[in-house]
């Protein structure tokens, strides 16, 4: 089965998004870009591909004739059981690197080995919990998943033994920065799904045959294209490679073909899009000099106030009394913080605050850009903010008016998708 793929290497998540031949979505794939930009495009591209996979799991059932809803459940099932024995996977090439680290210590406490087999043991005891049906992850990421329990029973472990926590804490980041970026830790998708149907409380045939015929299925990659903001470091020939303006205006059209609009907010810049009814460019602006007022501002920010970045819009959205903020400069992001915080504001006062200065910023963009028109749709990972699409909506309608403003589950692959339209449209062109 041949597949297109696009790649939008960002400057905080690699996104890549496979396109059957009929240009329809089979599967979507994303890693924390890290410094590795290689990697991070072969695991993006890895987790589409197995990704890809669940979707022919589900054509397979619905030709066995299970309705839609049923379908849904099984694959649900068959997913939450592969992504846990993924995980053990990754455990255990954790694990054996943490081991191959301990052995080269020059000198280590006689209670450390023992301290870290503990904490991996318990680890593996959780991951039924982890992926139970129902259960809330605060990240689909191995490293964030591992990394906060990691920490937490290493804090546990060195209170106990007398350890220092900044030894444990070490050990882990030196393992995980070869644990996160490897393809072999994260398995095929043959293996660990008929692992998952073996341990489900009740095998399903149909499942399990569908699932044998897609492990069997070749897929043949016939086209790529990347962009993004690293898209020079892609392994891709130059004639492969696409703006990210060209990508995301593409992709939004291909989400919401009435786009005229786009705002994209990724985690190095932003992106004010025109585009015309078949999703063309016509113009656009994008930020200049730094990264105020992205992505990686607000990452800043998170980790100066030690949150999650996904807890800053749900805590901005409790505000009461929003903070006047003028300046979103990340350079001075954490004096600034720590000086309204000094002075009695609270965080959600100042967070809130700090999202209307980010749209603000972007607003200034759309107008230089050529205003909005209907309709509007907003892009990258800051639209799952609802902080930021609450303070878009206010500004929009007191400057525009009433407007449709589209945003997709699937905004953060907007660049991908694009890029993956793009290369469909280059495979036909040699086909035909």
């Amino acid at each position: 089965m041949k597949y297109t793929v696009g790649i939008d290497l960002g400057s905080t998540t690699t996104k890549a998004v496979v396109l059957d031949e009929d240009g329809r979505a089979l599967g979507r794939g994303i890693t924390n870009s890290r410094s590795n930009y290689d990697v991070a495009c072969q695991v993006a591209l890895s987790e589409a591909l197995i990704n890809s996979r669940f979707a022919l799991v589900s054509g397979e059932l619905g030709a066995a004739g299970l309705a839609q809803a049923e379908r849904a459940l099984w694959v649900a099932e068959l997913e939450r059981g592969f992504r846990a024995e993924q995980y053990r996977s990754q455990l255990r090439e954790l694990a054996s690197t943490l081991q191959r680290l301990l052995r080269r210590l020059l000198t280590r406490p006689p209670a450390l080995a023992a301290c870290v087999e503990r904490i991996l043991a318990r680890m593996d005891e959780e991951v039924p919990a982890l992926y139970a049906a129902g259960a809330r992850r605060r990240s689909d990421f191995f490293r964030d998943l591992a990394g906060s329990r990691y920490l937490a029973l290493a804090e546990q472990e060195a209170r106990a033994n007398g350890l220092g926590f900044d030894l444990l804490a070490g050990l882990f980041d030196k393992a995980i920065l070869e644990v996160e970026n490897s393809t072999v830790a994260a398995g095929r998708f043959e293996d660990h799904a008929r692992v998952a149907v073996a341990g489900m409380a009740q095998p399903e045939p149909r499942l399990a045959a569908a699932v044998d015929r897609v492990a069997d299925v070749e897929l043949e990659q016939a086209g790529s294209v990347g962009t993004g903001y690293g898209r020079q470091r892609l392994p891709f020939p130059e004639g492969q490679i696409r703006s990210e303006i060209l990508c995301h205006g593409l992709g939004a059209h291909a989400l919401f073909p009435g786009t005229r609009t786009v705002l994209d907010i990724g985690g190095q810049d932003t992106k004010a899009i025109q585009v015309d009814e078949r999703g063309i460019v016509t113009s656009f602006q994008m930020n200049d000099r730094c990264a105020a007022g992205c992505g990686r501002y607000l990452g800043y920010i998170a980790d100066e106030m030690s949150l999650g970045l996904h807890e800053l819009g749900p805590l901005a959205c409790a505000s009461k009394s929003p903070v006047r903020i003028n300046s979103t400069c990340t350079v001075f992001a954490g004096a600034e913080l720590r000086e309204r915080l000094s002075l009695g504001e609270k965080r959600e006062d100042i967070l809130a605050g700090l999202h209307r200065a980010i749209i603000l910023r972007a607003m200034s963009l759309l107008a230089r850009s050529g205003g909005v028109h209907d309709q509007f749709t907003f892009t990258g990972g800051v639209a799952k903010n609802p902080a930021a699409v609450g303070a878009l909506r206010r500004l929009l309608a007191e400057n525009y008016g009433a407007l449709a403003v589209n945003i997709s589950e699937d905004s953060i692959y907007t660049g991908a998708l694009g890029a993956a339209l793009f290369a469909l449209r280059d495979a036909q062109r040699v086909a035909s």
